[in-house]
């Protein structure tokens, strides 16, 4: 009884060191575990700083090359730029070395050519063919002087051009408008139907007469001192007087023939508008002109010679005059195109060409 108890104690005894062993290992085994998750946190704490670093090392390196990308744009931009100067420069001189490569027939045929393409557009502008007709006859003076038997061909297309420009008889836009101002600045001093002018001249000359026949007189000594001679100078004078008196009377009653019956109505306060009127419809025909619209201008001159016409004193001078100046202003406003010296051109391109 004894000895059985005795060896079960020493199997409590075994099991609880047994059990302290294990519970030490476990102890143990615990520490070392939660020493190992430490070192691996500070580890992890240590990659997630460096990690941070690498990563605004990363940002920083990415700006750094954004910048220097940028640069190297610029520069590329500033010598692509450079290139492009250079390559201009280059075609420049190279046009530069051809032109003074040229002969002397071939810079006189560019002068023309070129002289002729800016007269044939001075032309279209003004409505003259007076540029061209120059430039031509400039232009066969210049070929002449050079005296080269292959521009002989250029030469006989001028003259052609030349012949042809000068018989399309285009319309000299300068001279009808100067025309024009002359009758605007003549309407204030035409004469009305309504109140034509006063016709003085045999007056004048009557009294010219009697001023001269007294002055004889006077300077006649001997006829003053002779009773003969003085009733003679009386006679005069009253025959004068007469004369004078009768070419009043006449002055008084005027017999016209009216075509417009109500030109003789215009009243004095109307006559001013009427040449106003007309004035305005001149001007906008001189405007039309110089615009080059043609059908407009020969409407308003139409007008006005109308006006001329039914209004104004037909046998005065002036009237006539400026009646003539409107005529001829309208038969001569028309569109003539200048012609064009493609003959020439053409001639010029093939001597340059050689062929």
């Amino acid at each position: 009884m004894g000895s059985g108890t005795s060896g079960h104690d020493r199997w409590i005894a075994l099991g609880a060191a047994l059990l302290a062993a294990l519970a030490a290992a476990a102890v143990m085994l615990a520490w070392n575990t939660q020493q190992r998750l430490k070192s691996m946190e500070a580890e992890l704490v240590k990659r997630q700083q460096d990690s941070g670093s690498q990563a605004t090392e990363a940002r920083t390196l990415a700006r750094q090359a954004e910048l220097t990308a940028r640069e190297v744009a610029a520069k590329l931009a500033l010598l692509e730029a450079r290139v492009a100067e250079t390559s201009m420069q280059r075609t420049q001189l190279e046009e530069l070395i051809q032109s003074l490569a040229r002969s002397r027939d071939e810079n006189v045929l560019a002068d023309v050519d070129a002289a002729l393409r800016v007269a044939l557009q001075q032309s279209a502008i003004t409505g003259s063919a007076e540029p061209l007709v120059l430039t031509l006859k400039q232009a066969d003076e210049r070929l002449a002087r050079l005296n080269q038997p292959r521009l002989e061909r250029v030469r006989r297309a001028l003259a052609q051009d030349l012949e042809r420009t000068r018989s399309a008889g285009v319309t000299d836009i300068t001279v009808l408008t100067i025309r024009l101002d002359e009758v605007i600045r003549q309407v204030d001093e035409l004469p009305l139907v309504s109140a034509p002018e006063r016709r003085n001249t045999a007056r004048s000359a009557d009294m010219a007469a009697t001023k001269a026949a007294a002055a004889s007189a006077a300077s006649a000594p001997g006829l003053a001192a002779s009773g003969a001679g003085l009733a003679g100078l009386i006679g005069q004078r009253w025959a004068d007087f007469g004369a004078s008196f009768w070419q009043e009377a006449k002055s008084l009653v005027r017999v016209t023939r009216i075509d417009e019956p109500e030109a003789m109505l215009v009243a004095p306060e109307q006559a001013f508008f009427l040449r106003e009127n007309l004035k305005l419809r001149l001007l906008n025909a001189r405007l039309a002109l110089l615009s080059r619209q043609f059908d407009t201008a020969q409407s308003d001159l139409r007008e006005a010679q109308l006006a001329l016409d039914k209004y104004f004193d037909r046998s005065s001078r002036r009237v006539i005059a400026a009646s003539e100046l409107v005529r001829s202003v309208t038969g001569q406003a028309k569109l003539v195109s200048v012609p064009r010296p493609d003959a020439t051109l053409a001639a010029i391109a093939t001597a340059s060409a050689g062929r």
